[in-house]
């Protein structure tokens, strides 16, 4: 109802009734309880599926999740009560299309104001993971938290330690990617609950930067304004970008000017601590690692060789890898040639240029009389190198190449 109302397209549709269930499983008899201690049936029709829920109300909450039951209601107003915040709280008549709001969610969606239905600090007691869905709607929505609301949610941040670790990291990629981000993190550290999720990333605020580099300001700041840039990213990038300069804090010094050195393997080292602390996916964390990694060297794109630019631009979703630096230097000195040259070369370079087939292989090398060894690696990379610099065309050629630098 919340989305209708603000005129967007809702992603699914709930319906509640005071039917029973059993009484739903009749009157739609393909049908199947998807919930069954809480009154839910996923109702089939052709191919249409929707999940219809019994008005209900919450028993005892025991562990910071779930109640321990349900007790069935034909009120609709006790359905609205147990809910999280005003806005979510509206129904809607089907038969007459009236707006029914128990809990004064129209002025506040008219107002755009986040508030928890009744007393807040009782709502986020019930389930923590409210505390970080009042940021994700604030955020994509633009709405501010009401103060009373707020203040609960200070209060209760340290209680998210108790959600799992996988519900946490959905609702901040949701924060990432929804829209909103910069308000959204804006929002996670004035409740505090960024201090207790990511303390990596709340250590940035107040690490100076050198300003010939980052007219911007601190870590901090750059990192909002990196994540303000995202637009719809996949949550590996959107990760990438939050986590790309997270080892400056603990690598800061100042010399002749303020230096982060060794802050990307720092970095690395973070982030695969937040990432399997967060239990992201096995490819994701590839993704995620990779971009920060990677994202200083663009720096070096005008001193390459063209077999380290090919091997560079041929780094899995390098598209990612462009977005975030387009993103870094955007927010910070300005400097887009190495995006351009190297958005220009990833365009019109083919696959097959970028990792063309091997000239040689390692029965190859042994033909010619190499003895196998570790340095069949060493050997076989030369060779590409050559390859993608355009040295090397055939197997004779690669064969001749690897015999004279590497026959002793």
């Amino acid at each position: 109802m919340r989305d209708l109302l603000l005129g967007q397209e809702p992603k699914d549709y709930d319906v509640a009734t005071n039917a029973p269930p059993e009484e739903i499983l009749c009157i739609f008899p393909h049908s199947g309880l998807v919930g069954a201690q809480f009154g839910v049936v996923l109702v089939r029709q052709d191919s249409a599926q929707v999940e219809v829920a019994t008005f209900r109300s919450d028993l005892r909450y025991v562990d910071g999740r779930r109640p321990e039951g349900v007790r069935f209601e034909t009120d609709p107003r006790e359905d609205a009560l147990r809910r999280d915040f005003t806005i979510n709280g509206l129904f809607q008549d089907p038969a007459s299309g009236e707006t029914l709001d128990f809990v004064g969610g129209l002025p506040d969606l008219r107002a755009g104001i986040i508030r928890a239905i009744g007393d807040p600090l009782v709502r986020f007691q019930e389930d923590h993971l409210r505390l970080l869905r009042a940021v994700r709607f604030a955020a994509r929505l633009r709405f501010a938290i009401e103060p009373a609301t707020m203040a609960a949610m200070r209060e209760m941040a340290p209680q998210i330690h108790r959600v799992a670790a996988e519900r946490v990291r959905d609702e901040l990629i949701r924060i990432l990617v929804e829209g909103g981000a910069r308000y959204g993190f804006e929002l996670l550290d004035e409740s505090g609950l960024l201090r207790e999720i990511l303390p990596e990333i709340s250590a940035m605020k107040g690490v100076e930067q050198p300003p010939e580099f980052h007219p911007e300001g601190d870590v901090w700041t750059h990192t909002l304004m990196m994540i303000e840039g995202l637009d719809h990213p996949s949550p590996a990038l959107a990760m990438g970008v939050l986590l790309h300069d997270v080892g400056k804090p603990v690598t800061f010094r100042i010399a002749d000017r303020i230096r982060f050195d060794g802050h990307v393997e720092a970095g690395i080292r973070l982030a695969q601590n937040i990432l399997s602390r967060l239990r992201f996916s096995n490819a994701d964390c590839e993704q995620i690692l990779a971009l920060i990694q990677n994202h200083m060297r663009f720096m070096d794109v005008g001193k390459m060789r063209e077999s380290t630019l090919k091997r560079f631009i041929r780094l899995p979703k390098f598209d990612e890898h462009l977005a975030l630096h387009r993103l870094d230097v955007l927010n910070s000195n300005g400097r887009l040639e190495a995006w351009e040259l190297l958005s220009k070369r990833y365009a019109e370079t083919l696959e097959d240029q970028l990792k063309p087939p091997l000239l040689i292989n390692g029965n190859d090398l042994i033909d010619s009389g190499f003895k196998p060894g570790p340095r069949f690696k060493k050997i076989l990379a030369a060779v590409e190198d050559a390859q993608l610099e355009g040295t090397l065309r055939t197997k004779e050629e690669a064969l001749r190449f690897a015999r004279r630098k590497f026959g002793k």
